[in-house]
């Protein structure tokens, strides 16, 4: 335990069960100007300001969501900073990392500050922003002073200035990031697979599924793999959700500086589901077979995957209902900063993971890699108090008329999962309550440690 200071704290969170990777333990949580100031023992005395009675209840780190997409600038008929962060403090995210595929996309100094300066007082949770990485010239050392909290390099399905599809351009873009210590988010596809499928398409499904195999994604795993062995990057695989993927990122992943991501969907869907969800679940990766999800899981369970996440891609209903030639032309993506809890929750329920898997994956990982702990991922004393409130007397389920999101929907309503989500507190403020969303906008914009 550490022992309390003789200043009185702001607030004292009594009874409850701290959650984290690495086990349980029954400590009262004591919170001075927005961290974690003490674990006091149970009943412990301590001056307070405020003392919250969480008896019974379990207490998580809050969620880092190390992979989604906020929609602003450009595109905020689909998601904004307040929509979106308000969706992730109802899900119990506290943290968001965004990707950079906006409109326009975030790939310079000056975009990236711009886009910083568009939260003011409008986010509800924390965020951290990712950058573009161009086939031509960028700036990274300028970029990663601005505060980026990755670069992302893209293999396949992009505007070309940013499709790094040849070993040479990985190779490059990586060498220039690992000059200036950034953290390389890769996104593993294959753009020959793509364009041959393209050759004579006749739209279908398993025309969309074909061009975009496992072999592709297991190609670009070995392909950024090898390159951050040859460079010495420090490099994030995005999406995995193949066992071809997974069993060629088991083994090569010890010749480098790597680790790899899958996202909460893949755990749950399968192919099969297009059947009946159709667009909605329309994303990239294509879901795949029953035996790729119980692989993925396993390898969920046993470390092998580092951070789940969400790639909360949202699009309005109407553009999701929009006639098309090809399903490849429906709008990729789906809504999940509100979901990831839920969903990762109902996998506790059914015993296919542990609380402390869902820690490890959803916040301690995630905050470690992107250069967040210290701040983000758990709740010993220095990190911010970012605490879920768990009741597992409770069972909830997913609804649509509760999301917060402009997609407005969910592929996952009427999901039931163990536990309620009682409270989330940002550094020691209440910004959720299982009736309602506060008001305050109190999320600060996040960048990475030094070094």
């Amino acid at each position: 335990m550490t022992a309390p200071s003789q200043h009185p704290f702001d607030l004292v969170l009594r009874g409850g069960t701290v959650v984290e990777a690495t086990g349980r333990a029954r400590v009262d949580l004591a919170i001075r100007d927005g961290r974690i100031a003490a674990q006091l023992r149970p009943g412990e005395p301590a001056e307070a300001t405020m003392v919250l009675d969480v008896s019974g209840r379990l207490l998580l780190p809050g969620l880092v969501d190390a992979h989604a997409h906020l929609r602003e600038p450009g595109l905020t008929h689909k998601e904004d900073f307040a929509s979106g962060t308000q969706a992730a403090a109802a899900g119990g995210v506290t943290t968001i990392l965004d990707m950079p595929t906006d409109e326009p996309w975030t790939d310079t100094p000056d975009l990236l500050r711009a886009k910083m300066a568009l939260t003011r007082d409008r986010l509800h949770v924390d965020v951290g922003f990712q950058v573009a990485m161009r086939r031509d010239t960028t700036d990274c050392r300028a970029l990663r002073d601005a505060g980026a909290v990755s670069f992302e390099v893209f293999t396949a399905d992009v505007p070309p200035i940013y499709r790094h599809d040849t070993i040479d351009a990985l190779a490059a873009a990586v060498g220039r990031i690992a000059a200036v210590d950034g953290l390389i988010g890769i996104s593993p596809g294959d753009q020959s697979l793509i364009d041959a499928a393209d050759g004579e398409p006749t739209g279908s499904i398993a025309d969309y599924l074909a061009s975009r195999p496992p072999l592709a994604e297991a190609n670009g795993i070995a392909r950024a793999i090898l390159v951050a062995a040859d460079r010495g990057g420090r490099v994030h695989i995005r999406q995995s959700n193949s066992a071809l993927g997974l069993d060629t990122w088991r083994r090569m992943r010890d010749l480098a500086d790597v680790t790899i991501e899958t996202t909460v969907q893949c755990l749950l869907l399968t192919a099969e589901r297009y059947t009946d969800l159709e667009a909605a679940i329309k994303a990239s990766p294509p879901f795949r077979n029953e035996a790729d999800r119980l692989t993925l899981l396993a390898a969920v369970r046993e470390g092998t995957v580092d951070i789940v996440a969400t790639d909360h891609a949202p699009h309005t209903p109407a553009e999701k209902a929009a006639p098309v030639a090809h399903f490849a032309d429906i709008p990729g993506g789906l809504p999940g900063l509100q979901t990831l809890l839920p969903c990762m929750l109902h996998l506790v329920g059914r015993s296919d993971l542990t609380l402390g898997d869902v820690v490890r994956v959803c916040a301690t990982n995630p905050a470690l890699r992107f250069g967040l702990l210290g701040r983000k991922g758990a709740l010993t004393v220095g990190h911010d108090a970012d605490i879920l409130v768990l009741d597992p007397a409770m069972t909830s389920t997913i609804r649509n008329e509760d999301q917060r999101s402009k997609a407005g929907a969910t592929p996952f309503s009427g999901l039931t999962f163990p536990f309620r989500l009682d409270r989330v507190l940002l550094r020691g403020r209440s910004i959720f309550t299982h009736d309602g969303v506060s008001t305050s906008a109190i999320g600060l914009v996040q960048r990475p440690n030094s070094g």
